[in-house]
Order: C-alpha cells, then structure tokens, then sequence
C-alpha cells in the first residue's frame, strides 16, 4: 500500500495533566503516515484523485489546537480518527512529540506512537 508521510508539523497548544501545562502551554510535534491507494492519482496527474496534503494537515491542526487532552495518548488517538473519517485513507501512524514534557532529569522528551487501521 502507498504512504503519504508528513513530519515534524509543530504546534503551541495546551496539553497536559499538569495546571501549568494547561496555563503556559508548549511546543509539540506530531508525524503522521497515512496508507492508501494513491495509483490512480499517479496514473492520471489529476489533484482530484490525489489525497490533499494540506488538508491533512488542517485536520491535525484543528485536532491540536483546537481540543485539549490532558494525555498525549489521547491526543494521538483523536488525530487517528479524524484522519480515518477519509474514507480513502486505510491506515494511519501518529506520533506526537513532546520535547517540553516535566521529567524528573535535566533533559529528554516523550512521545507516544500509535498505529489504527479502518475496521
């Protein structure tokens, strides 16, 4: 099957079970693999039949800005769904980044990923 594969989209938002999470907020990353059958957009050159990048990238955007999740794992979850309500769209990979999560040491980062496939 076909990828389409956008990384590194970066995003301000409010994520995290901590207040000053919620109040201060922070950077986070998000990678998205998408699995479909992109032939027919090859064979015919046509954006009609193409899987619009910029639109998945909207859909990521609106899911982190415009929602908040306390848990990145929730969050991953939510950009799957909304990116599996394209019909075309088989497979989805989220990974979300979180380079300013609190841990116990002086550097590091988090990041949850997840793989969802249409049932």
């Amino acid at each position: 099957m076909d990828r389409i594969i956008l990384e590194d989209l970066s995003f301000f938002a409010y994520h995290g079970v901590h207040d000053e999470e919620a109040r201060l907020g922070q950077r986070f990353h998000v990678d998205l693999t998408v699995w479909a059958d992109l032939s027919t957009a090859g064979e015919t050159d046509n954006y009609d039949d193409a899987i619009c990048y910029a639109r998945l990238t909207r859909t990521v955007e609106d899911v982190v800005m415009g929602q908040r999740f306390k848990l990145i794992e929730r969050l991953a979850q939510a950009i799957a769904d909304a990116v599996l309500a394209d019909e075309r769209i088989a497979k989805v990979a989220v990974r979300v980044h979180k380079p300013g999560a609190p841990l116990p040491i002086a550097t590091g980062s988090v990041s949850v990923a997840i793989e969802r496939e249409r049932g």
